[in-house]
């Protein structure tokens, strides 16, 4: 995660600047960088909904050849879910809901089966993440 208010210290001089969106945000990038300052992976979205594979970049990560960090485990404070959060109850749901519509806009035009197909495995990720989620706050 990246803040970069005026865009100027990453958002353009990476590319990565939306400048359709007229909230002047960054499309979806990872970008990672080793510690020689060279680009070693590059993922740039069209939109929200277009991220790279999780393995891609683990893999980038993983050809660095970097020894593992030891760090202590993040002590979370409070949380509040927003007034328009999912609950996670909602969220399993909801992926199955935009699997069945990739599915039926693949059907409808062929030629995107195989970004479709990309999509689609993306959301059985967040399906199994999503029911972890739910049986975790089931079990506080």
């Amino acid at each position: 995660m990246l803040s970069d208010p005026d865009r100027s210290g990453a958002i353009i001089p990476y590319g990565v600047a939306d400048e359709s969106d007229k909230r002047n945000i960054s499309r979806p990038a990872t970008v990672i960088v080793s510690p020689q300052q060279e680009e070693v992976f590059r993922s740039v979205g069209r939109d929200y909904a277009d991220r790279p594979p999780q393995d891609d970049i683990l893999d980038a990560v993983r050809s660095l050849g970097l020894p593992p960090t030891i760090q202590a485990v993040p002590q979370l404070g409070p949380t509040e879910a927003g007034p328009n959060a999912f609950q996670p109850d909602q969220m399993v749901p909801y992926y199955r809901g935009a699997r069945f519509a990739a599915n039926a806009m693949a059907s409808r035009f062929p030629e995107a089966r195989e970004e479709a197909d990309a999509y689609l495995a993306q959301l059985d990720g967040y399906v199994e993440a999503a029911k972890e989620l739910f049986r975790a706050k089931q079990q506080d």
